[in-house]
């Protein structure tokens, strides 16, 4: 691909509507922009708010996503419309993305230190009914796991997704794939399919940053 046929795109990020980020969606597209990104997907946790304020702002710019806590672990929504409630088993989840014409993926599937992270099990079920798997979290501390989610992804055919999973202004923009250009749901996961996920980890102490943030949120409640 040439230079000019490529977007970054970073996959996965946060907001203040997350409880463990404190960055507003108007920040996170200035630094984004900045960072030369060309798209960004806006994923909070179990919510679409912060991705809906941000589209609002930039909508040539944002895919609306969310970051969705099953009973057996998290996926990941883009191109969604309304909000998926947490707490759902995979397939209903997966249904309701569906349903909306929106794309499945996964995030950090293989995370060792994630108790949100789906697991070799769960996955081995989901498979065929999912779109794309994030092969590379910049949030992940073993590199490892990544490059098992790498390797899991290859296996099966699946285009693999990269983000910063940013909840903090300095992580935005550490992953993004390399993608052509897209336009909508289906020509979004054909791009993936010819994409390249890159990308830098993250310090591990930026997990404290979502700590306290957290910590921050329940003192002021």
């Amino acid at each position: 691909m040439a230079a000019s046929e490529i977007w970054r795109i970073d996959l996965h990020l946060h907001t203040h509507y997350s409880r463990d980020c404190a960055v507003s969606p108007q920040r996170v597209i200035g630094v984004a922009r900045g960072r030369g990104l060309a798209r960004i997907a806006i994923t909070d946790h179990n919510t679409i708010r912060g991705a809906l304020e941000a589209q609002a702002l930039a909508p040539d710019f944002v895919i609306v996503g969310e970051e969705i806590k099953t009973d057996s672990g998290e996926l990941l929504a883009y191109f969604i419309r309304e909000e998926i409630p947490a707490g759902l088993t995979p397939e209903e989840t997966i249904r309701r993305i569906r349903e909306q014409g929106g794309v499945v993926g996964v995030s950090h599937p293989l995370d060792q230190l994630r108790r949100e992270a789906m697991g070799r099990d769960v996955l081995a079920r989901m498979l065929p009914l999912i779109d794309c798997v994030e092969v590379f979290n910049a949030r992940v501390v073993l590199p490892g796991d990544n490059a098992r989610a790498q390797a899991l992804a290859r296996e099966h055919g699946l285009p693999g997704t990269a983000g910063s999973d940013a909840h903090s202004v300095g992580e935005i923009g550490r992953a993004y794939v390399e993608v052509p250009p897209f336009s909508g749901p289906q020509e979004f996961v054909q791009s993936l399919a010819r994409g390249a996920a890159r990308g830098r980890l993250s310090s591990p102490l930026v997990h404290l940053i979502s700590t306290v943030n957290k910590l921050r949120r329940r003192g002021a409640r």
